[in-house]
């Protein structure tokens, strides 16, 4: 009995070590600006098969090698921070009303629904409970988090997770430097930049210059603008390059959908034409698999 509970502590600490390391990896990749392979993020985890922003939804992007999970923030009435997107209750869970007028006992009571609207047996999780939950074993990208940012900072330290967290926003450097300070030391911010506004170019080139991000993450509408495919060559080397393939207007119509019709017109484009080492998805599998058979993705 003695020697079999030895065995099961020796692989829990290897399973833990191996975890750890692979957030390691992630963000060598981040850091050396890596173009080899195409880093992987689950929009609000793996919501097809999960409810969205749960616990389950970021363990299955675990399983299935998934980089990053993007997850949402959001407080309830007594302070609470949680994982959910909108800032009311009424679609994703079995209860109603704005997450700021409810109390966590509340929200405790009550289940998430799938994306189907179907009750579940998931609950609304606490975000300090999904950081320990997923501590050591993926990036996270807190979205919305950045209006309670001292309160999340402060969870991120207390849960040892300040190492695997990535913020974005499309705020100036001007106003990045003066929101997050010194944080910008521990926590990775990614710059968000609409290629269809007029100095897209110039704010790009002005985060790099003072700050340097590991990626950016771009935006554009229809591939009338020649900008993304210019950025391809000239930010090569110097940065990576995120796109989101959510819906259509965000990256040219090179989405999910249109990579479930013809992967060279969705996901490859943004890949070979644009430079593309960064993917927001809302089919993480779909991605793996796609990037696996092109020996992208571990």
């Amino acid at each position: 009995m003695k020697k079999m509970t030895l065995v099961l502590l020796a692989l829990l600490c290897s399973m833990q070590i191996m975890a750890q390391e692979r957030v390691e990896v992630i963000r060598k990749k981040l850091f050396s600006c890596d173009e080899s392979g195409v880093i992987v993020a689950a929009h609000r985890g793996d919501w097809r098969n999960y409810p969205e922003n749960s616990l389950a939804a970021i363990d299955n992007a675990i399983k299935m090698g998934v980089d990053i999970v993007e997850l949402d923030v959001q407080r309830t009435k007594d302070g609470v921070l949680i994982l959910m997107h909108d800032t009311s209750l009424d679609r994703t869970t079995t209860g109603k009303g704005k997450v700021k007028e409810v109390t966590m006992d509340s929200i405790a009571k009550l289940n998430l629904k799938n994306g189907c609207a179907i009750r579940t047996i998931h609950k609304v999780p606490i975000l300090e409970e999904a950081l320990v939950h997923a501590k050591g074993k993926i990036m996270i990208n807190l979205d919305k988090a950045d209006r309670y940012f001292e309160e999340v900072y402060a969870l991120l330290k207390k849960t040892g997770t300040t190492n695997q967290i990535i913020m974005k926003g499309n705020k100036s450097y001007e106003k990045v430097k003066e929101q997050y300070g010194d944080y910008l030391k521990e926590v990775i911010y990614m710059p968000i930049v609409n290629l269809d506004k007029e100095n897209a170019e110039e704010q790009i080139e002005s985060f790099i210059k003072d700050m340097h991000p590991v990626a950016f993450e771009l935006l554009y509408k229809t591939d009338e603008n020649p900008l993304p495919r210019r950025l391809k060559d000239s930010l090569k080397g110097r940065t990576l390059i995120w796109y989101n393939t959510l819906w259509d207007t965000m990256a040219g119509a090179h989405d999910d959908d249109a990579s479930l019709q013809d992967f060279d017109k969705g996901y490859g484009y943004l890949i070979d034409v644009l430079g593309a080492r960064m993917i927001q998805t809302d089919r993480p599998q779909f991605l793996l698999d796609y990037l696996r058979s092109r020996n992208l993705h571990d």
